[in-house]
């Protein structure tokens, strides 16, 4: 990465991001339809910066290899100086990337994720008007998911069927009690009151920052009493020792307040996984952040993007205490790369949850209400193209153009 004397880097002081005017941010390109993506959200980003600013606060993008084209460069899938890059200057926006089935390289996603300690992923779910969805309400849903992104079955503890490490791993647990099948594969759970507690952290902060009616910890204590169920202590717990006068618990408001919050708190909540999916769906409004562990997180969040129209309108962020990832939530889709085809709104909306963290709220207001008007407009891409009546079609470069065009 070329480096430029008009940009500076973002540092931190006492927890707190410091931004200058002037920013270089790298950006990973992606796999499949990643460059149509990228390509396109970088326009309407610059875009959007030059329309607000005027010249006063700019970004300067550099392409760093990660995935597919960095394997053919380089050999590697995710190279060391795109790590140093990042860790330098904090913060990186990418498009999606591939990872093999069954085999070959584990998840480059969850790799960043766990080389940078980026322990929350971020997923805002909001319905755009004119979208076409399966539900019937989608206007209701309108909250955001903080999922722990670091632990959980996700964290790469696994032993396949048959292999030397499981048959030990199997022969320990009938020690202790636990008798399984012996050609299982195993993996392991962990889920730690560290882990837990900096992420239930995230989701309160951002609830009191915003202005949040409610904060929901979901999980499967019922069953995984020691790791889901923990989970849960350890969240309530989080929010009595450190947040004690701005929230207040679902049973204490039955107990102390007659059924009804008063007024100025927040209320903290948890729900059973498996009921949450059925309460988003009957009642979605009542819901506003949701805190939960990382399986159950990767499940919510395209569960309730599919009930506003699908990934291809849902943005993500994966934040830790210093470094933050944009990401496009959605997959490669291989058999339309360099088709100029696909909806490039779920990295567009990222780039929007970037501009939110750099603190440059304008630029991200003008772009949301720019998208919101385009699809309005039925100025869309095949995806919901295809499900409207009287939409102009638009390819992905043209979508991009319309929204700059809306500003």
């Amino acid at each position: 990465m070329a480096t430029d004397t008009r940009t500076e880097k973002i540092t931190f002081k006492d927890g707190k991001i410091i931004v200058p005017n002037n920013i270089a941010v790298p950006y990973i390109e992606g796999d499949g339809t990643g460059p149509d993506i990228t390509k396109a959200t970088l326009k309407v980003l610059n875009e959007a910066l030059k329309k607000v600013y005027k010249g006063e606060r700019n970004i300067t993008y550099y392409e760093v290899l990660a995935g597919q084209k960095a394997f053919d460069k380089t050999k590697s899938w995710l190279p060391d100086e795109t790590v140093k890059i990042i860790r330098d200057y904090k913060i990186a926006i990418k498009g999606p990337l591939a990872t093999p089935t069954g085999g070959g390289i584990r998840s480059l996603n969850v790799a960043l994720r766990q080389v940078f300690d980026l322990y929350s992923c971020v997923r805002p779910i909001k319905y755009f008007e004119g979208v076409p969805t399966p539900t019937k309400h989608p206007e209701k849903v309108d909250l955001i998911i903080f999922r722990e992104n670091t632990e959980d079955v996700y964290s790469g503890i696994e032993f396949k069927s048959d292999s030397k490490e499981a048959k030990q791993l199997s022969d320990f647990l009938k020690s202790l009690g636990h008798e399984i099948r012996v050609d299982s594969g195993i993996g392991i759970k962990p889920i730690s009151k560290f882990g837990s507690k900096r992420l239930v952290r995230k989701a309160i902060e951002y609830a009191i920052k915003n202005k949040k009616p409610s904060i929901t910890l979901v999980h499967k204590g019922n069953i995984q009493k020691f790791t889901e169920g923990a989970f849960c202590q350890w969240g309530y717990e989080l929010a009595k020792e450190e947040f004690d006068s701005f929230i207040v618990t679902e049973e204490d408001v039955n107990k102390k307040y007659n059924g009804k919050s008063p007024e100025g708190k927040i209320l903290l909540k948890d729900r059973i996984a498996d009921n949450m999916f059925q309460q988003l769906l009957i009642r979605p409004d009542e819901y506003s952040v949701i805190a939960t562990t990382n399986l159950n997180g990767d499940y919510l969040s395209d569960a309730c993007a599919a009930q506003v129209g699908g990934l291809g309108i849902a943005p993500g962020a994966n934040i830790g205490d210093e470094i933050a990832i944009f990401e496009a939530t959605h997959g490669t889709a291989p058999k339309y790369a360099g088709q100029d085809k696909v909806n490039p709104g779920s990295m567009i909306l990222s780039g929007v949850m970037m501009f939110d963290y750099l603190g440059w709220e304008e630029a991200s207001k003008l772009i949301v209400n720019a998208f919101a008007k385009t699809i309005k407009q039925k100025k869309v891409t095949y995806d919901l193209e295809r499900q409207m009546t009287g939409a102009t079609l638009l390819k992905t470069s043209q979508f991009a153009d319309a929204i700059i065009q809306n500003f």
